[in-house]
This record gives structure tokens, C-alpha cells and sequence, in this order.
């Protein structure tokens, strides 16, 4: 009975965190006030950052992440003292998307604001203001308020709350259908939006991602000359070293099982060596980019033919020897480390490709993610040809066919060499590889290879009497087709497929694309107005100037034609942007969850919207409603799944017309 009653309560629990799942607070903080001397004070915030999120420092310049800054409302008895100042370790790196250098805090976050008393008694009332995002959404322009009073040099000084006064009138605890004039546009319907089902969002598949690129790096490295002849000796000599067929297999198994544990050791070492705040800043870091750059090209050439990556074949010797001279599992064990070591030269390039793709990424556990993939793969022949050894025979035999494996890899990492290229491009400014150059180079690049498929290209390596196979001509074909496919973002075309490898569209200097959506309303009474008028349903979207995310759903799913003319034809789109700083006739005061709130901008207007109406506060998010405020679909966030996006926009508008 006990145990029914715990469910029944957890599940209450996970219910109330569902309904309230919506408004995010990852960040924060807490301000004091630090008497230095007779005349120094310092006003200190420190906040508190959950994993994923960071909080950008001050001064980052326009065109940018939003910036800390120190706001003063009313102050007396005291000056500022320069600007405010962030204190600790800050992470600096070049934000592709941005195209700019910015700088954020991780964990902690700390600002200080110094002050210099002029005499008497003292009152500072004002706020820091500061953005923060993850990798899939950005808070609006958050505000922290602080306000302090006190009498004389070295006195304590008090929360204005504390001291039992304010300044200015009392703030309104009144509902923002009151504050804003229109009840039925501003009133909440958190309930009602609830009622629709969960927010419609991108789910985080990176580790199955890691996993999955790991995995088939690993297929890869089978088909290899340096793997794939080694299986059947292998196999065959754990069957044959003992009358036990069991054991034999179990050696087999344990062999395999060595693999996984040697490669899942290095990911672990990476990650040891570098750390996650390390892994986080390579994805961004100029030089780390164009020294990646350079390995995938050296990577490229040695799989081309030009040279072979080993190791000092003494490092083999001495491992085999040892294998030799030892028994039971260290022996087993030893020869997989032996395995490792001379089939350096083929799997290197891909370990390294692997490595350098997923450091980039900033999983802190994504190199052992990404090693335990490559491992399970290439560990799981050695185990099923040891359970059926039937199978042995008929294995594929040695041939040209694994040569050209590695020539496909090696067209794979100079094309991927440029991505890291793209970025150090892009710090530096160097105007080099813009998007169509970069297009450009791609697309000669996999037409190489659809020829080199085909046979009309040949490397010294290669065997002359080679046919091409219908699998050969079927990857021929399509790294072909992938040609021509790239050939109109010369001219501006979006280029669903390579817009996470590509740069911006920004660089581009010659662009005939314009199927553009543009919002019909920036402002949100006057646009439920014209809806109203017109009998539309109403599409919010809140988006701010710094979003990225918000940028990507712009070019990869508005851009389509079925979504474009969804919204333009049968809906009145009002964006509204949380990041506005035009200021307000008169800053607001509102109560919020029992605190006291200033509306100061326009941005903070449409912020305090999407949160009391809406009861969410990151960005992008799209609400679809009908022209009385009422929502018709459950809300979308970052999601580039153009189907969902029009299911969504259908679902809303089929929901209004049934009203």
C-alpha cells in the first residue's frame, strides 16, 4: 500500500513539473553590497549557471549575444566607478554563427560594480541585466534587481525592502490584461495550452549521434587491408588453440570484449587530458580549427596513397612478444593491443577523424561514446565468426575493392577538413571561404570521387583490371548526384543538407534566393487587432535579435514553400522580439510570482507576454491562437523537422476553422 502511495505522489510530482516545464531557469543570482572603505562600495552579483547554459560577459559589442550591464534607476549619496567588471574564469572563443569573438561563464558567474559615496546617507536602486543561452535556446534579456539604503561612511547598508521603503509608487499587483488594456488578448492560458500536449522540440540525440558516427567508423575500419585480412587468422587461432570448443569462443568473446575496453580507454583519456570547458572551447578555438584542418588533410593524403601512418613497428614486437610469453586473459588481452598497433596505419585516420569531430562537439563523454561505437564494431566480427564459424567461408576474400574504401575515406576528410578551415575563416576574417568558394571546392570534390568510382580516376594504389561493381556505381551515382545538388547555393539556394557545414549564408556575395517570410506585426495589440478585423488566426513567434536558433528555423523551415504560404496566406503572423531595447512612454511595475518586476523596453513588454500568457520564457517559440488569444495547438520550439512544422501550422488552422 505504501509503495502505490509513493507512485501516486510521484506521479503528481511529474505532472506538476510537466505543466510548469515551460519556463526555464537556469541561471541565478544573488547581489550584496561590500563596504571596501570609508568611500569604496562595491555591488557584487554572483550567479549560479545549470549545466549546458552560460551567461555572456560584458561589453561583447552589437550584432552579438546580449551583453552585461549595470542599469542604475535612481541613486543618491553615491556614484558609479567605471564599468561594471566580470571577476573569474571566463571562456573566450569565436562563435561561427555571430561571426565574433564573444565571452561567457560556465557554472559561476560573477559581476562587480564599484561605487564611490559622495557623503551622507545613501539610496542606489537599479538592475543587472544579462543574457544567457544552450546550444538550443536563448532567455530573453533577464533582469536582476537590487536596491540598497544606508547612513554614512562604514554603515550596513539595507535592502530597500528591508528598510521598509521604496522609490517611486508602489508596484501594481494587478493582471496584465489590467496593465495593458486588452483582457481578453493578455489574459493566461498556460492551462489551455497545456491541455494541447507537450511543446513540440528538437529531442537531444547527440550522444546516439557520437555513438552511431563511432559505429560506422568502425564498419569502415573492418573493410580495411589492415583489419579485414586479420579476422579469419584471428578467429581461426582461438578455435584451434584448444580441443574446447567453448573456450575457444569464449577466448574469441574476450578478445572482442579487449577491443572495446583499449578504445574506450583512449576516448577516456581525451577527455582526461582536455576536460569538458576544453572540448567546449575547441568548437570554436581559431587555432585548434586550422591545426584539425591540416591533420584531416595529412589524414586525406596518407589514405590516398602519398604515405602510410604507423607506428614504430618495435612497439608491436614488443607487445606480440609479450602476448607470447604470458597466458590466460593478459595474454588475450595483449594481442588485441597488438591488433590496435598494426592496424594503426588504416584505422589512425578514422580514430582521428572521430576524435577530432566529436572533441568538437563538447560532450564531455563524447570521445568515450564516439571509441566504445568504433570498438563495438570493430570487435563484433572477431565474436560472431568465432559463435559460427561457418560463416568464415564465406567472407568476402582481400582484394583492390578495400583500396578503394580508403580513397572514399580520404575524399570524405578533405571535404570535412574544410568545415574546420570554414571556421578559422571566419575568426580571422580572411574573406577565403566564403560560402560559394566553399561550395565551390565541395562540389569538385565529390564529383572527383563519383568519377573516381567510376573508374576514370586511379590512384597509384589502386589495381588497374578493377570493374566497377552496381554497388560501386550506385555510390558513384550518388556522390554525383550530391554534386549537382550543391551547385545552386552558388546563387544563394539554402542547401538544407550542408547547412551545418557550410557557412553562413551571410558570406554569401551572390544571392538570387528571396522567399523570405516577413511578419505582417511587430507589435502584438495592434496585430490581434488587424486579426480580428480580418478573421485570421494569429501566429506569435517570440524571437530575439540574438538568437540562433531562431535564425536557422528562419532559413531551413520558413523558407519552404508549403510553410511560407501557410503563414503568409492564412495566418497573420506578429513576431515579436524579447530582445528590444527601444524603451517603454513609462517603465511598468508589475508583480510576478510575487516579485516585484519593472517593464522598462519594448522587449521586456513581449518577454512578460510570453511568460504570463504563455508561461515560457525561452526562445524560438511559436504559438499558434485565434484572434480572441486562445491558443489552437500545442507550442513549437526548435525543431527543423519541416514536416512537424507543418503539421503543426495545419492542426492549428484546421482547430480554428472547427470554432
Amino acid at each position: 500500500m505504501n509503495v502505490k502511495k509513493s507512485v501516486f505522489f510521484f506521479c503528481l510530482l511529474l505532472v506538476a513539473l510537466v505543466a510548469r516545464a515551460q519556463i526555464l531557469e537556469p541561471v541565478t543570482f544573488k547581489s550584496e553590497w561590500k563596504q571596501v572603505s570609508d568611500e569604496k562600495v562595491e555591488i557584487v552579483f554572483t550567479g549560479t549557471i545549470d549545466p549546458g547554459w552560460h551567461v555572456y560577459s560584458t561589453d561583447l559589442g552589437d550584432g552579438g549575444p546580449i551583453s552585461a550591464t549595470f542599469n542604475v534607476d535612481k541613486i543618491q549619496g553615491a556614484e558609479p566607478v567605471g564599468k561594471l567588471k566580470p571577476v573569474g574564469k571566463e571562456v573566450s572563443g569565436f562563435d561561427p554563427m555571430f561571426e565574433m569573438q564573444v565571452r561567457y561563464f560556465e557554472k559561476t558567474a560573477q559581476f562587480v560594480q564599484e561605487l564611490k559615496l559622495t557623503g551622507g546617507a545613501y539610496a542606489v536602486e537599479g538592475y543587472l541585466e544579462y543574457g544567457a543561452c544552450n546550444d538550443e535556446n536563448c532567455l530573453p534579456p533577464t533582469q536582476v534587481p537590487f536596491s540598497f539604503q544606508g547612513e554614512g561612511a562604514g554603515a550596513p547598508a539595507q535592502s530597500l525592502a528591508e528598510a521598509g521603503t521604496k522609490f517611486g509608487d508602489e508596484a501594481a499587483n494587478v493582471p496584465a490584461s489590467a496593465v495593458f488594456g486588452q483582457p481578453d488578448y493578455w489574459k493566461p492560458v498556460i492551462d489551455q495550452l497545456n491541455s494541447f500536449g507537450e511543446t513540440v522540440a528538437q529531442r537531444d540525440l547527440s550522444w546516439l549521434y557520437v555513438f552511431g558516427m563511432g559505429f560506422v567508423g568502425g564498419l569502415l575500419a573492418l573493410f580495411t587491408p589492415c583489419v579485414w585480412p586479420i579476422i579469419p587468422m584471428t578467429v581461426s587461432f582461438f578455435l584451434k588453440r584448444t580441443k574446447d570448443k567453448k573456450k575457444g569462443i569464449r577466448d574469441a568473446c574476450t578478445y572482442g570484449v579487449s577491443i572495446i575496453v583499449i578504445y574506450v580507454a583512449l576516448g577516456l583519456i581525451i577527455t582526461a587530458l582536455f576536460g569538458a570547458n576544453a572540448l567546449n572551447a575547441l568548437s570554436t578555438n581559431a587555432i585548434f580549427n586550422i591545426f584539425f584542418c591540416l591533420l584531416l588533410v595529412v589524414f586525406a593524403a596518407s589514405f590516398f596513397g602519398a604515405f602510410e601512418i604507423t607506428l614504430p613497428s618495435k612497439w608491436s614486437n614488443a607487445v606480440d612478444s609479450k602476448a607470447e610469453q604470458t597466458t590466460g586473459l593478459i595474454s588475450i588481452f595483449l594481442m588485441a593491443f597488438t591488433l590496435s598497433l598494426v592496424s594503426f596505419s588504416c584505422t589512425g585516420p578514422i580514430i582521428g577523424f572521430l576524435l577530432v569531430e566529436v572533441s568538437t562537439t563538447g560532450s564531455i563523454v563524447g570521445p568515450a561514446i564516439g571509441m566504445f561505437g568504433f570498438a563495438l564494431a570493430l570487435a563484433l566480427p572477431f565474436t560472431l565468426f568465432a559463435l559460427f564459424p561457418s560463416w568464415l567461408k564465406s567472407m568476402p576474400k582481400s582484394g583492390g575493392w578495400m583500396n578503394v574504401i580508403k580513397v572514399v575515406l580520404g575524399f570524405i576528410e578533405l571535404a570535412f577538413a574544410l568545415k574546420f578551415l570554414s571556421v578559422a575563416d571566419l575568426a580571422y576574417g580572411w574573406h577565403i571561404l566564403d560560402r560559394e568558394t566553399f561550395l565551390a571546392i565541395w562540389i569538385v570534390l565529390f564529383a572527383l570521387l563519383g568519377f573516381y568510382l567510376l573508374g576514370k580516376i586511379k590512384f597509384p594504389h589502386d589495381d588497374e583490371e578493377t570493374k566497377v561493381s552496381v554497388p560501386r556505381f550506385f555510390l558513384a551515382l550518388a556522390s554525383l548526384a550530391f554534386a549537382v545538388y550543391m551547385v545552386p547555393g552558388l546563387w544563394g539556394a539554402p542547401l538544407k543538407a550542408v547547412s551545418a557545414f557550410a557557412p553562413p549564408l551571410q558570406t554569401q556575395d551572390f544571392n538570387l534566393y528571396a522567399d523570405e517570410v516577413h511578419a505582417k506585426y511587430m507589435d502584438y495589440d495592434a496585430g490581434m487587432a488587424y486579426a480580428r478585423q480580418q478573421g485570421k488566426p494569429v501566429m506569435l513567434d517570440f524571437t530575439g535579435y540574438g538568437c540562433v536558433n531562431c535564425r536557422k528555423m528562419e532559413l531551413a523551415v520558413w523558407t519552404d514553400p508549403k510553410v511560407s504560404d501557410l503563414i503568409n496566406n492564412d495566418y497573420v503572423l506578429i513576431t515579436l522580439y524579447v530582445d528590444e531595447k527601444t524603451p517603454l512612454p513609462e517603465p511598468i511595475k508589475v508583480m510576478e510570482n510575487g516579485k516585484e518586476r519593472t517593464l522598462r523596453t519594448v522587449g521586456d513588454k513581449w518577454s512578460y507576454l510570453q511568460r504570463v500568457k504563455f508561461g515560457a520564457n525561452a526562445q524560438p517559440f511559436y504559438v499558434l491562437i485565434d484572434n480572441e488569444g486562445n491558443p489552437l495547438n500545442k507550442s513549437y520550439s526548435y525543431d527543423e523537422d519541416i514536416a512537424k512544422y507543418v503539421d503543426f501550422l495545419e492542426t492549428g488552422l484546421d482547430n480554428y476553422k472547427k470554432k
